[in-house]
């Protein structure tokens, strides 16, 4: 399907979605540096554009006729790193991406942001927005380390299609989930040299060391050095402090499942913050692969049929608590 990508950043949400077999004909974001690295690593056209202004991104984006809008408005003020004030001005972006795929009206949405947002009226609002223009909504809060991505990423995604009912895309994700997260050591092979390597914490109360025969913990914005005289963290996974280092850029890129050809370009401040705020390439391919999986299954009246691709007699919700304790109450159910 064709598609757009809305708030693009560095690409890893549009990258995510060419690897699932969708052809992406545009990106549209408001930030220089993340534009420049988008230019490099991507054919297809990107354009600056004020996304608040909701008649013009309309018209700039009418002309490409995406089957799939996607995107990831900026979610600082929802997150656990921000100040959580979804009034502080870059909330507005989220009922503003609404207003526009209401008026663009393409036959499928993505909306990416921080699982946090399940908690705040900005979400009900663009809720709204999409329920009245018609459209049926999935969503979930997925971790990224059973989807490909070797991190601990909570992330909530919400998938619409025109004339669905609620809810049609759950099995088609709950399907795909990994049994057990994807560690470190297992998505780097032999390309990595350490066993241990430290994250700054938010605090000392936290732990700083981590193994790579884990989930590394989720990638930020920042990416700070070793400090003299770390104190041990019960929680920590070594004894000493040997050996130990922080992850490189491209090792954290890495991380956030960008190829190793992947060109970042700009400051090293520049280059982390990117990292650290894009959509793991991983992640964005999964929730493609979902869409295009339901694509492939649906009749000519525009229905899926999921005994197509094996899924008959298997429970789904089950053992997702995190959905249940984020969502509406709901019982188990099969198909």
């Amino acid at each position: 399907m064709k598609v757009v990508d809305l708030f693009c950043g560095c690409g890893g949400m549009s990258l995510g979605f060419s690897l699932a077999g969708h052809e992406v004909l545009a990106g549209f974001d408001n930030w220089d540096k993340a534009i420049d690295v988008y230019k490099k690593n991507f054919k297809h056209p990107v354009f600056k554009t004020d996304l608040k202004d909701v008649d013009a991104s309309v018209a700039a984006i009418e002309p490409f006729a995406p089957d799939v809008i996607i995107g990831g408005p900026p979610c600082q003020d929802f997150s656990s790193a921000g100040k959580r004030d979804e009034d502080n001005g870059r909330g507005d972006l989220t009922v503003c991406y609404a207003k526009i795929i209401a008026k663009v009206k393409p036959k499928w949405f993505v909306m990416e942001n921080v699982a946090r947002i399940v908690k705040t009226q900005k979400l009900v609002d663009a809720k709204k927005i999409f329920a009245k223009a018609g459209y049926g909504m999935t969503q979930y809060v997925l971790d990224a380390s059973l989807c490909g991505v070797p991190q601990v990423r909570k992330r909530f995604v919400l998938v619409g299609m025109l004339g669905a009912e609620d809810d049609f895309l759950l099995p088609f994700i709950e399907k795909n989930l990994s049994e057990k997260p994807l560690t470190v050591a297992e998505y780097f092979g032999k390309d990595l040299d350490i066993k241990y390597y430290y994250r700054h914490p938010r605090s000392y109360v936290r732990r700083g060391i981590f193994s790579v025969d884990e989930p590394s913990p989720t990638i930020r914005g920042v990416n700070r050095p070793l400090p003299k005289g770390y104190p041990l963290h019960p929680g920590d996974a070594v004894q000493s402090l040997k050996g130990v280092r922080p992850l490189t850029t491209e090792e954290r890129s890495r991380i956030q499942t960008f190829p190793k050809n992947f060109s970042f370009i700009g400051s090293k401040t520049d280059q982390e913050q990117m990292i650290g705020n894009a959509v793991p390439v991983n992640l964005g391919k999964f929730v493609g692969i979902a869409i295009d999986e339901y694509f492939r299954t649906m009749d000519e009246n525009g229905k899926t049929s999921i005994e197509k691709i094996g899924m008959m007699g298997k429970e789904f919700w089950h053992g997702k608590n995190v959905q249940l304790r984020l969502f509406e109450k709901r019982e188990k159910y099969s198909v």
